[in-house]
């Protein structure tokens, strides 16, 4: 699902202002994440802190998803509402032509 979704999340990154936020917020809990899975001991309210991060990291995910499974539903339903242009004869020579 990652890789055809990607650039989907690329254009929401540019072009949905929720979604680059969450992005922006999920990527700074990863770093402080990742900072205290660096360390050798955690005290405990780093325990806690990283339990914390972990949780609201996925509701961040979680709602990132939900705006991808909305933006691709949009796209499917306007897709399949646009009307089919059949190409046909048109203009005056056309219409001569049709007459002959």
């Amino acid at each position: 699902m990652t890789g055809q979704s990607q650039p989907l999340k690329e254009l929401l990154l540019q072009t949905d202002e929720e979604y680059h936020q969450l992005a922006a917020k999920h990527q700074e809990l990863e770093s402080r994440l990742h900072e205290l899975s660096a360390k050798p001991y955690l005290s405990e309210p780093e325990q806690l802190e990283k339990v914390t991060l972990k949780k609201r990291k996925l509701q961040l995910k979680d709602r990132m998803e939900e705006i991808i499974r909305r933006r691709r539903h949009e796209n499917s339903t306007a897709s399949s509402i646009s009307p089919s242009v059949t190409p046909g004869p048109a203009g005056p020579a056309a219409r001569s032509h049709a007459r002959g």
